[in-house]
C-alpha cells in the first residue's frame, strides 16, 4: 500500500468521526469505511475495544482516587466507565467515596442500590462480587 494512495483515499474521502449515511445511502464512517456492505472484522473490534478500555481506565483513574483498588476492583470501574460512560460513572457519588477510602462493602451496596443494576443485574451481580472480594 502506497502512502501516496492513503493520503489521496483519505482526501478524497474525508474523515467522519461519527456514522453517517454517504451519498450511495450506506451507513459510513471513519474514511469511507462501509459499515453495511463491510461491517468490521473481530480484529478489529478487538483494536477498538483495547483502545476503548485504555481510555476508560485513563479516564478512572484522571477522576478518581483509586490508590485503596487493586487490580480486580480497578477493572470494576473501568467496566462500568465502558458500560455507562465516565460521565455515567461519577454520578455514583457514594460508591466512589467507599472506594476512594477503600470501604468495598459499602461500595458494592451502592452499585446495588441503583437504576444501573435494574438496567443490567447480571452484570451487576458480578461487578458487585469483583468489588467485594477483590478478586475475578
Amino acid at each position: 500500500m502506497s502512502m501516496n494512495l492513503v493520503e489521496q483515499l483519505k482526501k478524497h474521502e474525508g474523515y467522519r468521526r461519527y456514522p453517517y449515511y454517504c451519498t450511495g445511502g450506506k451507513l459510513t464512517i471513519g474514511y469511507g469505511r462501509n459499515l453495511d456492505s463491510k461491517g468490521m472484522s473481530e480484529e478489529e473490534a478487538e483494536q477498538l475495544l483495547a483502545n476503548d478500555i485504555m481510555n476508560a481506565e485513563a479516564g478512572v483513574k484522571r477522576r478518581i482516587n483509586t490508590s485503596h483498588c487493586n487490580r480486580a476492583r480497578l477493572d470494576v470501574l473501568v467496566n462500568m466507565a465502558f458500560n455507562i460512560g465516565l460521565d455515567g460513572l461519577m454520578k455514583f457519588k457514594r460508591m466512589i467515596a467507599a472506594v476512594e477510602v477503600g470501604n468495598f462493602a459499602d461500595a458494592a451496596y451502592e452499585m446495588k442500590d441503583s437504576r444501573w443494576y435494574k438496567q443490567v443485574p447480571n452484570r451487576a451481580d458480578e461487578l458487585i462480587q469483583q468489588m467485594i472480594k477483590g478478586e475475578y
